[in-house]
């Protein structure tokens, strides 16, 4: 016979769980007791057992869903034997004739807490699934030593020190074809050498971002015009050489965004250049070439530069030397749109400014109490929280916006 499998009562007030491991498959054979899948709720990390045994003949959930309790998970194909006719019969009447009360043939049992196994919060097991770690192997330093996110960064750091790379989640790989048709593109050699890079930021920093506005309507006329009186197309600046610029002066002012941690994090090292990274879109992938001492050229040699590295760039003709050293970097998306967006810090830096489209907005100007239109242009800045707190980058923000406002500092 038939036997369905249903989800017990959780208990603690909770009303649904995430399934985090289906433990069984179709034809195979389990005894009483034995665990199916694994629950995680904002409370708890459960074990939810199979109250009979039996052969699996579905299994209706999958990692990732959400599951209630009395919703069927799996099937069995049980070999119990058939109740008699008239114990059937004599059962019903015993219903009907108490039609208030509501028997059942056996009350699933309470999912089996996870006791046995090692101690920790279910956001901590849900990392340690991503990351590939053993829980076993990690000591918990929190009450009754119970594992805590603390104690996976800890052991993620000493892998990394060790080994030189931290640990990364692994895609569950997925036969794609199976819904249609697909074709499949190695990644270029730059991409995948992009993609490990953010992973380790994203992974090792914590990474905040700041988003604010700066009106650059002066700047666009300044900018206008000193193109109007350029001799060639080639003397013609964009906005970044002023964006660039405006950053390194801001970075003398505020030196923590031109440091960078020791390898050991115990030390903050202070550089007293101001080299400065731009991301340039290749056909190859994003490559980030650097610009030398930008506080001692002029917009026009920055601009020169810009020029030549970019070009360089997407025909593969750069240096190895020419894309080390950056203490900052600044990713321009103002020629492709958009408004805010978060930029992944380049380390061992700790802040990259991520700046968008430029665009014409009415602003109400308050001393005049009147509504003018303003080239706006939305910026954003991703720090390393480690070096770095809300209130620094919130005083950067405002004071690059006021350095791009002020067109005295171009001249």
């Amino acid at each position: 016979m038939i036997k369905e499998i249903l989800l017990p009562d959780l208990g603690e007030g909770i009303d649904a769980a995430e399934v985090s491991e289906v433990l069984v498959s179709p034809g195979k054979t389990i005894k009483a007791d034995d665990i199916i899948l694994v629950l995680e709720s904002e409370k708890a990390s459960m074990e939810i057992p199979a109250e009979t045994g039996g052969k699996v003949k579905k299994v209706l959930v999958v990692p990732g869903s959400t599951v209630e309790a009395g919703q069927c998970l799996i099937t069995l194909e049980t070999t119990a034997k058939k109740t008699s006719t008239k114990r059937v019969k004599e059962k019903t009447e015993q219903v009907i004739d108490e039609p208030k009360i509501t028997t059942a043939s056996k009350k699933p049992r309470a999912p089996k807490r996870e006791t046995d196994r090692a101690f920790a919060a279910p956001g901590v097991r849900r990392l340690s699934r991503e990351l590939k770690i053993d829980l076993q192997s990690i000591k918990g330093t929190g009450p009754k030593e119970r594992i805590t996110k603390e104690d996976l960064h800890s052991f993620i750091r000493e892998k990394m020190e060790g080994a030189g790379e931290a640990p990364h989640p692994r895609a569950t790989e997925i036969d794609f074809s199976q819904w249609g048709k697909i074709a499949t593109q190695k990644l270029t050699k730059i991409k995948g050498i992009t993609a490990r890079r953010m992973q380790q930021s994203w992974q090792t920093i914590p990474h905040v971002t700041q988003f604010d506005e700066a009106d650059i309507t002066d700047l666009h006329a300044h900018r206008q015009k000193l193109n109007k009186n350029a001799n060639t197309k080639k003397q013609k600046v964009t906005f970044l050489p002023f964006f660039m610029k405006a950053a390194a002066d801001l970075l003398k002012e505020m030196p923590a965004f031109n440091s960078s941690l020791d390898h050991r994090e115990e030390n903050l090292i202070f550089k007293h250049y101001f080299h400065i990274g731009f991301a340039v879109d290749t056909p190859a992938g994003l490559m980030v070439p650097v610009v030398r001492d930008v506080d001692q050229k002029n917009i026009f040699e920055i601009s020169a530069e810009l020029q030549d590295l970019g070009q360089r760039a997407r025909d593969k003709k750069l240096k190895p030397s020419e894309l080390k050293g950056g203490t900052f970097t600044i990713s321009s998306l103002g020629g492709i749109g958009g408004t805010f967006f978060t930029p992944i810090i380049d380390p061992p830096q700790v802040a990259i400014l991520g700046l968008s489209e430029s665009w014409w907005k009415k602003v109400y100007d308050h001393k005049n109490k009147t509504t003018r239109p303003r080239y706006i242009l939305p910026f954003s800045l991703s720090y390393d929280h480690r070096v770095i707190d809300g209130a620094a980058a919130a005083r950067f923000t405002d004071k690059y916006a006021e350095t791009l406002a002020r067109t005295d500092n171009y001249k």
